[in-house]
């Protein structure tokens, strides 16, 4: 990037040279961004090349960057221009030339600005945005500011300072001790203090230690972590060389899933620029600490997620937990002591030893300290990834930063951690979200995924979809979680088949119970949790699906009855076309009727009308 300067043009007027920030994080490369990147830089190219001055030579041109997500993926693809403090949004190929030409005015191009729902006003720049005015962007700072593949970019916005610190200025003890102070949590989910993890590993036996940095997300709807390696990926390389030089390490391996290929081609990319800088490798800024980072790709086992099962993929083993204790910290990869922490909790450790482990607290609750990363997905307005203080409230996430509900819903719970989270309930959107608060609920902190759900969800449905996850993805190690899981599964299968009895709550609750105090490892003692709070909070809505055979969010197709509404029938044919059983009948152009004895309750037909005629209830 160039700071703003002139350019003469053909007329002899001087207009200023803008900088392009083009965001080009999964979603938005998805969506065309590095294509509308290469179209920014041959439109400027051309522009340049008319001009009757020369222009100065920078990276590539000089004025077009690629940055990490900036976590407005509902608007993307993302385009700043931050001489003028603009952000652009959903900006196609088309567009380039009207974005430039209204630059060069200094002025904006309305259009494509985000406009506030409440007023219809035009947000010029991030600040504005609805989306951003609530986030407090540490960890997540620089995903939309550098440029991911560029070291120097990093290193111009304060990047491998806290290294420098650290080594130059600090004891191991000392880092170790700054860490805890700063109260960090481990954002895997455990939320384990990661400081007393690192001094638990520093006290080990002397002797080979390991760092290792789990980036193994496999939450459905999650993308935290995915987001940090793509947009910010030196701040996780100098955050586990910080944690390897207070552990005492030589030797770290970042486990990515190798449904993460951006990520990972950056992450190689950052390591040998590091390597080149003499971030990593021996003699690290010229001191005795040696250290260097391999990358192990994943095969995307969501149990590998555990420690102990990621260090036995690691050592070239199948992915499968093992008793604890020992825990890594004494007894990890090859029986060493082994530190591990996630992408989230390393990102921000850089900061911590920064700018002092009072910046860190000064932000959260008395228990839960710092910001947190939540993947905002489902029925909301304004998809994307946040960052947030801990202590927020649900209601100031989904509504605030979220937008709210599309199509004027009404919000009725939110999914919070995964498979391994639970279901809050509207009654309590105004709790706050920390690690305290939310156990006390039922549910969890996981890594960060959030999907929120509207009144035409099914929660039993919910239930079911994160059981069927857990026992696709369990190990089978263990009985409780290999058996228990298929076991609950088989039953919210009946209960939204219509086929559910009397006593099928109270058998999950207690099945429910018995896996999560006798499973192995975490993915078998948290599977249940999404079942047992969704009873806690909805068990309405299963004994309605038990007792009176009827979904209240008609969602379950067997517990539907379809049929045609005859003023909106056209005799179009194509519920007939789409019937599997041969249950509609009806000729072109005339009213068609469902025959019940010979539904079978498949939908097919309310997803073919186009008239709005088939009804379920």
């Amino acid at each position: 990037m160039i700071a703003a300067t002139d350019l003469v043009t053909d007329a002899g007027a001087r207009v200023p040279r803008l900088s392009v920030r083009i965001c080009a994080g999964t979603g938005c490369v998805a969506m065309g961004s590095l294509r509308l990147a290469d179209r920014f830089r041959e439109e400027i190219r051309q522009r340049a090349a008319a001009a009757t001055v020369e222009t100065t030579p920078c990276q590539g041109d000089g004025r077009v960057s690629i940055t990490g997500c900036h976590g407005f993926c509902a608007a993307g693809p993302l385009v700043k221009i931050p001489e003028l403090g603009l952000m652009y949004c959903r900006v196609q190929e088309r567009d380039v030339p009207e974005i430039l030409t209204a630059g060069f005015d200094a002025r904006p191009v309305d259009r494509l600005l985000f406009h506030d729902p409440a007023d219809q006003s035009p947000c010029k720049g991030e600040s504005d945005i609805p989306f951003f005015r609530k986030q407090l962007r540490r960890t997540l700072a620089l995903c939309g500011e550098v440029d991911p593949e560029s070291i120097d970019d990093y290193i111009a916005h304060g990047g491998y300072e806290a290294l420098r610190k650290a080594l130059r200025e600090m004891t191991p003890a000392g880092v170790i001790h700054e860490v805890k102070r700063s109260g960090l949590q481990g954002r895997g989910g455990g939320g384990f203090p990661s400081g007393l993890k690192w001094q638990f590993v520093a006290e080990a036996e002397p002797g080979e230690r390991f760092v290792i940095c789990n980036g193994d997300e496999g939450d459905p709807g999650a993308f935290m972590d995915r987001s940090v390696m793509e947009g910010d990926p030196h701040a996780v390389l100098e955050g586990m060389a910080i944690g390897a030089y207070a552990v005492g390490a030589s030797r770290g391996f970042l486990y990515v899933r190798a449904e993460y290929p951006l990520a990972v081609e950056r992450l190689r990319l950052a390591l040998r620029q590091a390597r080149e800088r003499g971030f990593l490798g021996d003699a690290i800024l010229e001191t005795p600490f040696n250290f260097d980072i391999s990358i192990v790709e994943g095969a995307g086992a969501f149990v590998c997620g555990e420690e102990t099962a990621l260090i036995q993929s690691v050592e070239g083993k199948r992915g499968m937990p093992r008793p604890r204790p020992p825990y890594p910290a004494v007894h990890g990869l090859w029986s060493k002591p082994t530190l591990i922490n996630n992408v989230e909790t390393f990102a921000s450790v850089s900061g911590i030893i920064a700018h002092g482990a009072e910046q860190f607290a000064s932000v959260g609750t008395r228990l839960s300290k710092g910001t947190k990363t939540f993947a905002l997905t489902g029925k909301v307005n304004n998809i994307g990834l946040v960052e947030v203080p801990m202590g927020i409230t649900l209601r100031e996430i989904v509504f605030d930063i979220g937008g709210g509900i599309p199509d004027g819903r009404e919000f009725k719970a939110a999914q919070i951690g995964g498979p391994s989270g639970g279901c809050i309930p509207a009654a309590f959107i105004d709790a706050p979200i920390d690690y305290t608060s939310l156990q006390s609920l039922g549910a969890m902190m996981g890594s960060g995924g959030l999907v929120v759900m509207d009144d035409s969800t099914c929660m039993v449905k919910v239930a079911r979809f994160f059981m069927e996850f857990c026992a696709e993805e369990s190990c089978g190690k263990c009985p409780p979680c290999r058996i228990g899981t298929q076991v609950m599964l088989n039953i919210l299968k009946r209960i939204c088949e219509g086929k559910g009895e009397p006593d099928d709550i109270e058998h999950l609750e207690s099945l429910g119970e018995h896996i999560r105090s006798s499973s192995l490892c975490g993915l078998g003692q948290t599977a249940p949790n999404p079942t047992l709070s969704t009873i806690r909070h909805f068990r309405s809505e299963f004994e309605a699906h038990i007792g009176g055979r009827h979904c209240p969010a008609h969602e379950c197709n067997a517990l539907l009855t379809f049929s045609i509404d005859e003023e909106r029938c056209s005799g179009c044919t194509l519920c007939a076309k789409a019937c599997p059983s041969n249950a509609i009948s009806g000729e072109l152009k005339h009213v068609h009727h469902v025959n019940q004895d010979l539904c079978i309750h498949c939908g097919a037909c309310l997803t073919a009308c186009n008239q709005g005629a088939v009804v379920a209830l």
